[in-house]
């Protein structure tokens, strides 16, 4: 097992309908996918564990592929909040090699950065050969949240819905592969999550004002979605759409579609022998008494 099949058609994925509830069935258009049925029960713990393993194994021969052939691959992450975005992303890096494959997570832009071309922070993030980058969101706040939340103006919305698809031409042009992934969770899935976030001292971070406030806003992300996807959803970047009410099926279906996209063939490891260690030469090492030693509690 070293070489994925070549990438499938780059058909695009689009939700349609304004309503709260996006993950409806919808009828497609002449020559568009069709919806897959959504899973009857959620994958067992077992089954996913086995096939991340396994999954995890292929991304390593990926990464060294790309730093082999010094490839440029820029990988996003949108969706709803709770949809399971970073544990995907977790996943993913987690064997690998944070030198070649990195996450960038802006965090809100300062006052100079507000004054500048809204894509100028990201493109300093973009990857150079040999490097993967994950986008955990990405310039696409400017289509999502910045205009449902009221933090840019309609010219600013209506400039980036204009100049998004070039700005993305540009960067596949340019020679970077450029994925997009966007994780749909439903209206009932996102409760239980921010209500187990609620809960759990230890994911209760996860939980912003933000978030709440999104929350509230519901059918509002849904009509931006829908716009977002109609201006961007270009042959050359077509949006991915990942299912993402079981989180356990939603990781493993997104990496397994991430290995088909980039063709990648296992690049053999170089012949290694072990070396004796150098004699001690009248090394003496200090006594254990002069350490401070981190206490044994477990």
């Amino acid at each position: 097992m070293g070489t994925t099949a070549a990438p499938g058609g780059a058909a695009s994925h689009r939700e349609t309908g304004t309503g709260p509830d996006v993950n409806s069935a919808h009828q497609p258009e002449d020559g568009a996918p069709v919806r897959p049925p959504k899973r009857k029960s959620r994958l067992s713990r077992r089954t996913y564990e086995q096939e991340l393993k396994l999954l995890q194994q292929e991304l390593a021969r990926l990464q060294r592929w790309i730093r082999h052939q010094g490839l440029k691959v820029v990988v996003i992450f949108e969706g709803r909040d709770a949809a399971g975005k970073g544990s995907t992303i977790k996943r993913i890096t987690e064997r690998l090699n944070p030198r070649v494959v990195r996450v960038v997570a802006l965090g809100t832009p300062s006052d100079r950065e507000r004054t500048q071309w809204w894509f100028q922070r990201y493109v300093e993030e973009l990857p150079a050969a040999g490097e993967m980058v994950l986008f955990d969101r990405s310039w696409y706040n400017r289509g999502l949240v910045e205009p449902v939340m009221g933090f840019c103006t309609d010219d600013e919305y209506e400039e980036f819905l204009r100049s998004c698809p070039e700005f993305e031409r540009m960067i596949v042009r340019s020679g970077i592969v450029l994925i997009k992934y966007w994780f749909s969770v439903s209206d009932e899935e996102q409760e239980r999550r921010f209500q187990s976030r609620i809960a759990d001292p230890a994911r209760r971070w996860k939980l912003s004002p933000m978030d709440l406030e999104a929350r509230t806003r519901w059918v509002d992300f849904s009509r931006a979605k829908d716009t977002l996807f109609a201006h961007t959803d270009i042959k050359q970047a077509p949006w991915f759409v990942v299912e993402a009410d079981d989180k356990r099926a939603a990781r493993l279906n997104c990496i397994a579609h991430l290995l088909t996209q980039i063709p990648y063939e296992a690049v053999p490891w170089e012949h290694v022998e072990l070396p004796e260690r150098s004699p001690s030469g009248g090394y003496v090492r200090p006594p254990m008494s002069d350490q401070t030693f981190v206490p044994q509690l477990y």
